[in-house]
């Protein structure tokens, strides 16, 4: 299954956005599923986990400002009081649960920017 995000813009400190993750076939057979981003210059970090049994986890960074949810081909994330530290490509992947780390190939991310 290929994943690819999107739903990516330029929003300014405080909106919120909805990134989608569309699935080329059915997910509900995947035990976890997750986001990840890229900052300028950074390395790829986790962001959020998703199991399909309802478990969630994430980065302490991004705890209670953003949500993670998934349907059968699509995962999203929901990001609310959003910082510009939130700039970022963000990429969603098969997790390794409790590893938190990417278990896939990448696909292409979305690149969103908090600015002023």
């Amino acid at each position: 299954v290929q994943l690819q995000a999107s739903g990516g813009g330029l929003v300014q400190p405080g909106e919120s956005l909805t990134l989608t993750c569309a699935a080329s076939g059915s997910i509900s057979d995947i035990n976890s599923l997750g986001w990840f981003r890229q900052a300028p210059g950074g390395e790829r970090e986790f962001v959020a986990g998703a199991t399909r049994t309802g478990n969630t986890h994430y980065a302490d960074s991004v705890k209670g400002r953003f949500s993670i949810s998934r349907d059968n081909t699509n995962v999203f994330l929901q990001m609310n009081n959003l910082k510009v530290e939130d700039t970022a490509v963000y990429y969603c992947n098969t997790l390794r649960w409790f590893f938190w780390e990417a278990s896939g190939e990448w696909g292409q991310g979305t690149l969103v920017t908090v600015s002023s």
